[in-house]
């Protein structure tokens, strides 16, 4: 699973009532790839700083003027990790186990961005739209035979922040039913074009929050919206030649 820029697919019929078009089917942005697999690679060590500005002490990350402490970072990594090790072996990972950290605070960055998103456009969501966000999700993960938990595991998620992933979903559920008034383009043309704004929204909420990552974790690929380590990345497929990882945009494209 990887939260880069946002896709619009067809899915699942909208709830009567929501639109007040009963029975209008609906693309739903998609957040969770169920595409599961073992991404091989080589980790070079965490030493560069890069040019995101000072990290206030005991803070992984800084978003505007709130921090995402190291302390809330490692008990999320060891709920990632004990449900892992839970699994015993039947969760394949789409990340190297030593990457969790980056994994894990890409999440918790995602999930301010998103809520910027939010505050920026007008959106509000109730609890009972992120119920069923995720449910969607759900059902999609159902579809590859594995449960909601498990994809959000193999994706870098730990279980608790679940509900998180829900309103994350609504958030953006949301703004594309603003964006779209009502009505979904035809055309693939149309449905490009609404990919780009709501692309263009995101990225601006990101780099209107400044984010600043510890260096001991990593940097901010804007690109995918993912802490990635600090040192460049060598990957390969089984028996094949190591070659860079792509060139990550360290600054928010927009």
């Amino acid at each position: 699973m990887r939260a880069g820029p946002a896709r619009l697919d067809r899915t699942d019929e909208s709830p009567a009532g929501r639109t007040g078009r009963p029975g209008r089917r609906r693309r739903d942005v998609v957040v969770l790839r169920t595409s599961i697999t073992v991404t091989a690679g080589m980790l070079a060590g965490l030493a560069v700083l890069t040019a995101c500005g000072p990290v206030r002490m005991g803070q992984a990350a800084i978003t505007s003027d709130q921090g995402i402490s190291t302390s809330t970072l490692t008990n999320e990594v060891s709920n990632l990790k004990a449900a892992y090790n839970a699994s015993h072996g039947s969760i394949q990972l789409q990340f190297p186990l030593s990457q969790a950290p980056q994994q894990v605070l890409s999440w918790l960055v995602r999930f301010r961005i998103r809520e910027q998103m939010a505050i920026r456009n007008g959106i509000t969501v109730t609890p009972a739209e992120s119920q069923r966000a995720s449910a969607a999700i759900a059902a999609q993960a159902r579809q590859s035979n594995v449960t909601l938990s498990q994809l959000a595991v193999a994706n870098g998620l730990p279980p608790d922040l679940l509900p998180e992933l829900g309103r994350y979903q609504a958030i953006e559920s949301a703004l594309v039913r603003k964006l779209d008034g009502g009505r979904l383009p035809t055309s693939q043309t149309g449905l490009n074009a609404l990919s780009q704004q709501l692309n263009t929204i995101q990225c601006r909420a990101a780099s209107s929050l400044a984010i600043k990552v510890n260096p001991q974790f990593g940097r901010m690929d804007y690109s995918q919206l993912s802490v990635i380590p600090a040192a460049p990345t060598l990957s390969a497929p089984q028996g094949g030649v190591p070659t860079p990882s792509p060139k990550p945009q360290l600054t928010p494209p927009c």
